[in-house]
């Protein structure tokens, strides 16, 4: 049997945000204004998050290494989207596209409720062979592994939920930033 539902956008960036380069440290992407605070007991089992963010990303060439974007519920990371291989082709700030879709498993205090979820990636700068793509931008599943759940949250409490950029080599010419961030419930 169907169920009406509508599409609720919780949050839409109203700003660009700070690049992240020359770090391996775990740095949220999102611009402090466009942080959200979900209110307590929202999360619960079968609830269907989408998170997209778009944006601009650059690598280095010969060993540019790997990017991580995760989704954090405060200071926990809910959703890992796995490393993903740069390209060995040197790029400057071309564009990407992430998206996230998030269900909720489990609901509870403590580390009781859990997300699980896969995104996909699409850039020229992201590389399923290492080399550039020659036909298009690359697109990839994240993570590139068997889904599991994450790590588990309180979902009793509020929660901020936050985007980070993760470079397993630090270097200037390894960027990432954002243009556009959308945080939505489908349900």
């Amino acid at each position: 049997m169907s169920r009406q539902t509508w599409v609720e956008t919780f949050r839409a960036s109203k700003s660009q945000g700070a690049s992240l380069s020359n770090s391996t440290t775990p740095t949220s992407l999102l611009p402090t204004a466009d942080k959200i605070t979900l209110p307590n007991n929202l999360l619960e089992p079968g609830k269907v998050i989408r998170v997209t963010a778009t944006g601009r990303i650059s690598n280095i060439v010969t060993t540019p290494g790997t990017l991580t974007l995760d989704i954090r519920l405060g200071a926990v990371v809910a959703f890992n989207g796995g490393a993903m291989q740069l390209s060995t082709t040197a790029h400057t700030t071309v564009p990407f596209w992430w998206q996230a879709l998030l269900t909720v498993r489990a609901e509870g205090s403590s580390t009781s409720a859990n997300l699980i979820g896969q995104a996909v990636m699409l850039s020229q700068a992201v590389s399923i062979s290492g080399a550039d793509p020659t036909t298009g931008h690359s697109l990839l599943l994240t993570p590139n592994t068997t889904p599991a759940a994450g790590t588990g949250f309180d979902s009793t409490a509020s929660q901020t939920v936050d985007l980070f950029g993760t470079f397993s080599i630090a270097n200037a010419g390894n960027l990432v930033g954002l243009e556009q961030f959308v945080l939505e419930s489908l349900n």
